[in-house]
């Protein structure tokens, strides 16, 4: 009896809802679980998701205070803004039609087509990428991934770009790189099956966060050339304290950006959980160790710097790998990572100011490739075996899929930088430069005034 009417009950306000036009018609379905009914969402895995949204969304404001402490204090606001913008500009596109473009219909195998623009048809019944969510709590999990993909470049081309410049790059890089790159490697159809159609892996975002954001850095490095009177005359991070706070802030929102991508409140998400933690602590330990052997002190810089480097490079492989496998990669993280920052950077004096690609890029890259050496279907029946467990095959395909990806986002984010310099211009002017883009691009001051 009990269960009847509870039945008849949730038949009843479902009718009332849709009567006041409160959900579709489509969601009545949903609500009520009776012959020929819709999916039905999950509720313990719908709110799971929400939850990890909203810690990938705490990503982008702890990734202002980690490059935010990073920069001069006459530069600080502007990292903070550049930020902040991508938390409104980007979540609009995504809205009107980045989604569309990287999760829509396929079209030719390139990009999803419009048929999503305005998330038209994306309601709250699941769909094929996330059975036991909301289609539409898919489309916001994967906003917050969109809007700090390109918050992460900002880091290549810190103190020197106009405010301008950066919100047309980024919105034209959104559209034009990040949403077809993430079509190919999670979207229904993929680029002529060359990435994710054909068995590359990225569980949640070393290849389409990571490496594509990396490659764009290096491309904003190589396009506008150094920081005047770099490396000689440019001083420390202005606030490591703050710094330290963004890293905490990212190393806690990163539990969302990768135990959320299991988009289900079960061991796989508990696996990448605690992949996450363990490669954010391996990596951070690596970096100070390297530290101590070579300048003779551990810095809070390198540890800081480490643990990002171990959390961007376990992201690929953080569903996919047991525990050894994820220690193993941040091993190589810490290694590889610390290279690229102190030797290779200073070999050939490129001014990635805040390591951008040294880190992010070089750390997506490893990660996406280590993919294909420790995955395995033990702790992920829907994941792939790697080289470790049976299956070669499976690095040869990651490898595939990173070096076309920085190929296609090198390419792409160096003619977006030609093109929006040729419009409005890349760089400020050198007497804004020298003052700081706090005053000269949004006449506020954090630490600076005007004499």
């Amino acid at each position: 009896m009990n269960a009847r009417r509870l039945k008849l009950g949730l038949g009843m306000a479902a009718v009332g809802l849709l009567l006041t036009g409160g959900v579709s018609a489509q969601e009545v379905a949903s609500l009520t679980t009776g012959t020929g009914a819709a999916p039905v969402a999950n509720p313990a895995d719908t709110v799971w998701v929400l939850l990890c949204t909203a810690l990938v969304m705490f990503m982008t404001p702890g990734l202002a205070f980690f490059y935010g402490g990073l920069v001069r204090r006459k530069n600080v606001l502007s990292i903070l803004m550049q930020c902040f913008m991508m938390l409104c500009l980007i979540s609009l596109q995504w809205v009107f039609y980045g989604y569309s473009l990287a999760f829509g219909p396929d079209l030719a195998g390139v990009i999803g087509s419009l048929d999503w623009a305005g998330l038209k048809s994306v309601d709250m019944i699941p769909s094929a990428y996330a059975p036991k969510i909301p289609h539409m709590g898919f489309a916001l999990f994967q906003m917050m991934f969109a809007v700090v993909t390109p918050a992460l470049i900002a880091g290549a081309f810190a103190e020197r770009m106009k405010f301008s410049a950066f919100c047309l790059f980024s919105l034209l890089w959104a559209t034009l790189v990040y949403d077809p790159v993430c079509h190919w490697v999670w979207g229904k159809g993929g680029f002529l099956g060359i990435l994710g159609g054909s068995g590359a892996v990225d569980f949640a975002g070393g290849i389409v966060v990571h490496v594509n954001a990396g490659m764009a850095a290096l491309a904003a490095v190589i396009t506008m050339g150094k920081r005047k009177g770099f490396p000689d005359s440019i001083s420390p991070p202005h606030n490591l304290p703050l710094a330290v706070l963004g890293a905490g802030m990212l190393w806690f929102g990163w539990f969302g950006f990768n135990a959320g991508s299991a988009l289900a409140a079960d061991h796989v998400a508990v696996s990448a959980f605690m992949a996450t933690h363990i490669a954010g602590a391996t990596a951070g330990l690596v970096w100070s160790l390297l530290d101590w052997m070579k300048f003779g002190k551990p810095t809070t810089l390198g540890m800081i710097t480490g643990a990002v480097a171990g959390l961007a490079a376990v992201t690929p492989a953080a569903g996919f790998v047991a525990l050894s496998g994820a220690i193993w990669i941040a091993v190589g993280a810490g290694i590889i990572c610390w290279l690229a920052v102190t030797a290779l950077k200073a070999k050939f004096q490129y001014d990635d100011s805040l390591d951008a690609f040294g880190v992010h890029g070089i750390g997506g890259i490893w990660g996406s490739i280590a993919v294909g050496i420790w995955a395995t279907k033990a702790v992920n029946a829907g994941g792939v075996d790697g080289l470790f467990y049976g299956n070669p095959h499976q690095l040869w395909l990651q490898t595939k899929a990173v070096v076309i990806t920085m190929i296609y986002s090198f390419v792409m984010s160096m003619i977006l930088f030609k093109i929006v310099d040729f419009v409005i211009g890349l760089r400020v002017k050198d007497r804004d430069e020298a003052i700081g883009l706090d005053l000269t691009q949004h006449r506020e001051a954090g630490y600076t005034q005007l004499d």
